[in-house]
């Protein structure tokens, strides 16, 4: 009798858990409105470097205390090496890569995107404090990966 009664405290507790692992799942969707990011657009991979905004990869001013940064990820960089941006603006990054899966991940911040070539991937992300962040690229995608990163330098 004894064992049945653990087995039933096992049973109903599991789906107490499951019960609120949904919920929490439910509500962060909904209310909160958290989902996974969906493709920005599409590009030719083999036209990246000729295509706007890729053609001129960098820092633009899109409005009062807004940029985007254009970026390119290749085997094994990423264009720009090196992004300044301004502390306390609505940074939104706009990348793609042109030739094999990257990942794009600033080092310290929740800006993590995978680079799919023929997929334009975009974050925003409000660097509060100037320091100096790494992005790597967090992808294996070949002999010289461990060598693929730039810098994003808040001022």
């Amino acid at each position: 009798m004894r064992v049945h009664t653990y087995e039933r405290i096992f049973l109903w507790l599991g789906a107490a858990m499951l019960a609120a692992f949904l919920a929490t799942l439910g509500y962060t969707t909904v209310a909160m409105g958290i989902h996974l990011p969906g493709p920005a657009g599409t590009i030719d991979p083999a036209a990246v470097l000729h295509t706007p905004p890729f053609n001129a990869p960098g820092v633009r001013q899109t409005g009062p205390n807004a940029y985007e940064v254009d970026m390119v990820g290749f085997a094994w960089g990423f264009l720009p090496a090196e992004v300044r941006v301004p502390h306390g603006a609505d940074i939104t990054f706009v990348a793609t890569s042109m030739d094999v899966i990257h990942g794009f991940d600033i080092e310290g911040t929740r800006i993590n995107m995978m680079l799919i070539p023929g997929r334009i991937s975009r974050n925003t992300y409000r660097f509060e404090a100037p320091g100096e962040h790494l992005l790597i690229c967090h992808e294996y995608c070949g002999v010289g990966h461990q060598t693929m990163h730039a810098k994003v330098i808040v001022q």
